[in-house]
């Protein structure tokens, strides 16, 4: 325990300041890395304070965390907390990659259906009836809710740190297990997201029959969507560039809806 102590380098303050530049996530939003740059940049000033002249530590916590990252704004900071209490104890970096790699799509199905499609509506029902009839009283109570939901950044930051401390004798000791079970965990988040992102539908007709409907979905549903996806991986196994593949996908799609082929 006295080590630990000795290890926590980060205050109250630098939590609630981690929690406002949460606020921030989606500023850098990429179709490539979703929110890596908005979240890379709300932890660096706590990185610095808890790597200090430790230049390779740094570069490695920046390097992974500008990978792909899509999770609820309100949430984040509940897991950058937890986060930065591992990086603060200096946990195995894979360790802390798949728990990232792991938590972010659940705490985003947590949050969206919390936030966005219970509270949010309810209040705005609520707000816009009385709006409607003139009252104030509307625009005030939702912007008071939605204010509300920003500074709930500060007390969900700090119990992920906490929660973090007290479950790093755990991971340490069984970092090798959590490691591969996140990322398992990791992976199967990511495939759920191709299958609901990725869509391929062909258009083509040979007399009265559909490729599409009459051959491909009654053979093999999706074959395309999943094919096309094993070969943008492939591609970017061969080092080929995001941005490119973006492009790519980009002139396809112009050109087979030229042609109507999808």
């Amino acid at each position: 325990m006295e080590s630990k102590e000795l290890n926590q380098k980060l205050t109250s303050k630098d939590l609630t300041r981690l929690a406002m530049r949460s606020c921030l996530l989606q500023s850098a939003f990429s179709y490539e890395r979703m929110q890596a740059g908005g979240w890379t940049w709300a932890q660096v000033p706590l990185w610095k304070k808890i790597f200090g002249d430790d230049k390779k530590a740094l570069s490695e916590a920046m390097t992974d965390n500008m990978e792909f990252i899509n999770t609820s704004p309100p949430m984040v900071s509940l897991l950058m907390g937890l986060l930065m209490s591992l990086e603060e104890q200096r946990v195995d970096r894979q360790t802390i990659k798949g728990l990232k790699n792991a938590l972010f799509g659940p705490l985003a199905g947590i949050g969206d259906a919390i936030f966005w499609f219970t509270i949010m509506p309810i209040v705005g029902g609520i707000a816009a009836s009385f709006a409607s009839k003139g009252n104030i009283l509307g625009p005030i109570i939702f912007m008071i809710v939605y204010f509300g939901i920003f500074l709930l950044r500060i007390p969900f930051a700090r119990m992920g740190y906490n929660l973090g401390a007290k479950a790093i004798d755990v991971i340490q000791e069984n970092s090798e297990i959590i490691s591969r079970v996140a990322t398992i965990m990791g992976l199967t988040v990511i495939g759920a997201l191709i299958s609901s992102y990725v869509t391929l539908s062909l258009t083509v007709k040979i007399g009265d029959v559909s490729l599409q409907k009459d051959f491909l979905d009654k053979i093999f549903p999706n074959i395309l969507p999943l094919a096309f996806t094993f070969l943008l991986y492939g591609l970017l196994k061969k080092k080929m560039s995001p941005i490119v593949l973006i492009l790519l996908t980009f002139i396809m799609a112009i050109v087979c809806s030229f042609f109507g082929i999808m």
